[in-house]
């Protein structure tokens, strides 16, 4: 027994030396072990905190370190992260005012085997950002894009937002006027998923009372300068939040979280009356399928009515 136990112990560390002497294949278990001194050629898009700064990830520090420039949404932010860290790589801006002149030079430095970091002011990049179009062109001329993930605001305040995170939305920024708004609130309107809002701060309150008046009183949350000193959420309904601020104009990044559209309550009165005129002719579940099926009722809802109106039937009646 003894000498099989050794004999297995052999073979695991036979293993584990196997494993260890393996390339790296970019799965969990080897980037653990990987140290970037030489970073391929690539555009690889960073994120980069959305207000502290501990919650950038190891491999996007190896990649700020390693790549030959970082291309930044706004090369001031940038340049503050890179010093806490005490990172020094050349900033090149990149945004909405020069991404157009931009691209060229950059996709052609891509091309000749450069490796430069995308990152945005905050979180990850291309979500409500210029980064798109590079991207996209990147990958139509062969140009090796890797995504570093890492924080994100829309899914940090799904998290925090309590409301059903299985299905959602990202509906981006708002139009600025209330009639444009109003129209894409209701192109989104039935939408049967969470929605997730990006808001400025001087727009929170009349964007709040255009999602009440047309996606109506559902559950919401305001969430401020989340993971920041100040962060702030605010819970409730629309209408409730959209009073909150009437008269205050909060500071820093606001992100929006909506509940899907509440399930409609059924008419019981319309309800009572057919189980009323069924019940007395068939047994109960007859009548409950009937019904239910006839006014598209949840069955378990109908049944429990159905319960009710015998249980309420005078002793003596058939």
């Amino acid at each position: 027994m003894k000498r099989r136990s050794r004999s297995l112990a052999r073979q695991v560390s036979g293993r584990a030396d196997a494993v260890q002497d393996r390339p790296a294949d970019g799965d969990w278990q080897s980037a653990g072990r990987r140290t970037l001194t030489e970073l391929p050629a690539g555009l690889y898009v960073t994120a980069t905190p959305i207000g502290h700064a501990r919650d950038i990830s190891l491999r996007a520090l190896d990649v700020l370190r390693n790549c030959d420039a970082i291309l930044a949404e706004d090369t001031r932010v940038t340049a503050r992260l890179l010093a806490i860290y005490g990172i020094e790589k050349p900033l090149w801006p990149y945004n909405d005012h020069n991404g157009a002149r931009e691209r060229p030079r950059v996709l052609a430095r891509l091309k000749a085997g450069a490796r430069l970091a995308l990152v945005s002011d905050a979180g990850t990049p291309l979500v409500s950002d210029p980064g798109f179009k590079l991207v996209r062109e990147a990958l139509a001329a062969d140009v090796t894009v890797e995504a570093i993930p890492g924080a994100s605001a829309l899914l940090a305040a799904l998290t925090l937002s309590g409301l059903p995170s299985d299905r959602f939305l990202f509906a981006g920024f708002l139009a600025s006027k209330s009639a444009e708004r109003r129209s894409q609130l209701a192109a989104v309107r039935q939408v049967s998923a969470t929605l997730i809002f990006f808001e400025a701060p001087q727009r929170l309150a009349a964007s709040l009372t255009d999602m009440a008046v047309i996606l109506g009183e559902r559950p919401a949350m305001v969430g401020r300068e989340l993971t920041k000193l100040h962060q702030e959420l605010r819970r409730g309904t629309l209408g409730e939040l959209a009073e909150a601020y009437q008269d205050e104009v909060p500071k820093g990044e606001i992100t929006l979280i909506v509940g899907a559209p509440l399930a409609e309550e059924p008419d019981w009165s319309r309800v009572d009356a057919l189980l009323g005129k069924a019940l007395p002719f068939m047994p109960v579940r007859a009548a409950v399928d009937l019904v239910a099926e006839a006014l598209t009722l949840p069955r378990q809802q109908t049944y429990a009515r159905a319960l009710t109106l015998k249980a309420d039937e005078p002793e003596g009646t058939a």
